[in-house]
């Protein structure tokens, strides 16, 4: 069914003002040039893209089963169109489990649910000294390991603590394999950071959390982050990193991107819930271990934006790139995350105060 939107578009070469026309693809955009605070009407963005969600409605993506729809639902009632599936550092067997019941989500899409992409594999290949809210299950990692692993669901994503024995052959291997690699759960240095980008590593796991910090005599693996990345990951919920550390990666890598590493907390009231094998509490907006670690969020890609745009002072059409145009240039998806004739229709509608209006993934209207 075709269908036709009004207001002002953000399009590839700046906002229109018109309207844009589209079945499961976009079929056009009519308009003229516009500065999109000369009028009050909504505003017509790509649809958010969210590499890092572990979860959401009270579900978490090792469960397996139909968890993962539930999670793309609720994700696509924030204005999700497109996600990765995350995985948790696990036994051998549950990660498997998981990721077979993924192959079969990323290959029957459901309706009103955002489009799951492949898997972000988290772990097991990181450090056992930087797990965060991951379970004690890191392992070392050879490219047999992960090809068995891809046999179960496409693996778009892995993250590596590139300083583990063999890891930095490992990180060329999946590159060459046509795999994004990113360096996170790291004790690794500076210097370990620049080896791993020059062995193919492209970005960087929920940085600043759960890697070595910048320090002027010893940078760490942030410091390699901020002088050599082009391309990372930030979680913007404002507990995870604080402004001013934002406002410095957003200044120093050109493509930094956002994601929520959303949990089974996500949507729901306070109270306790599961992230992999972890018990975790929500309380005031956070998720934590029961020793107090930050355990994943709550955040929705909706309120990344608006935390962007209202509390870091990006303008809209820088913003909606670090929730969707930056995501899908880094995994190579040239038709999702911009507006234009021939993308799939995925785009959200959002009010003057960047409340959503309305959210269609490959042209489909999304319940809100």
């Amino acid at each position: 069914m075709r269908t036709s939107v009004s207001g002002n578009i953000l399009t590839p070469e700046g906002w229109v003002h018109g309207s844009i026309d589209f079945a499961r693809r976009i079929v056009a955009i009519d308009g003229a040039a516009v500065d999109p605070d000369a009028n009050g009407d909504p505003f017509i963005l790509p649809g958010f893209i969210d590499l890092h969600v572990h979860g959401g409605g009270g579900r978490d993506v090792m469960e397996g089963g139909d968890a993962a729809h539930v999670i793309a639902a609720v994700h696509a009632r924030h204005g999700t169109t497109s996600l990765l599936a995350t995985t948790m550092t696990a036994p051998p067997a549950d990660i498997v489990a998981a990721l077979q019941a993924l192959g079969q989500a990323c290959a029957n899409p459901r309706k009103g649910g955002a489009r799951i992409l492949g898997v972000h594999l988290e772990g097991p290949f990181i450090n056992p000294g930087k797990l965060g809210a991951q379970p004690d299950f890191a392992s070392v990692a050879s490219i047999d390991d992960v090809a068995a692993l891809q046999a179960h669901a496409p693996l778009r994503l892995i993250t590596v603590a590139p300083e583990m024995p063999g890891h930095l052959a490992l990180v060329r291997a999946l590159t060459e394999a046509g795999m994004r690699v990113q360096i996170g759960h790291t004790t690794g240095s500076y210097e370990d950071g620049v080896a791993a980008l020059a062995h193919g590593a492209s970005g960087f796991t929920h940085l600043f959390n759960a890697m070595n910090p910048l320090h002027h005599r010893s940078p760490g693996m942030v410091g390699a982050a901020l002088a050599h990345a082009d391309y990372a990951e930030i979680i913007p919920d404002l507990l995870h990193v604080h402004p001013g550390a934002i406002a410095v990666a957003l200044r120093a890598i050109p493509h930094l991107y956002c994601v929520t590493d959303s949990t089974a907390a996500t949507g729901m009231p306070d109270g306790q819930y599961m992230l992999g094998r972890q018990v975790v509490h929500k309380c005031m907006g956070g998720v934590r271990l029961t020793d107090g670690t930050l355990a994943g969020s709550t955040l929705t890609m909706d309120q990344a934006l608006r935390n962007l745009v209202q509390t870091m002072g990006l303008d809209l059409a820088d913003a909606s790139k670090r929730v969707s145009t930056n995501a899908a240039d880094y995994l190579g998806e040239a038709e999702r995350g911009r507006l234009l004739a021939g993308c799939f229709a995925d785009l959200v509608v959002l009010d003057r105060g960047l409340n959503l209006q309305a959210v269609y993934i490959e042209g489909e209207a999304c319940e809100l």
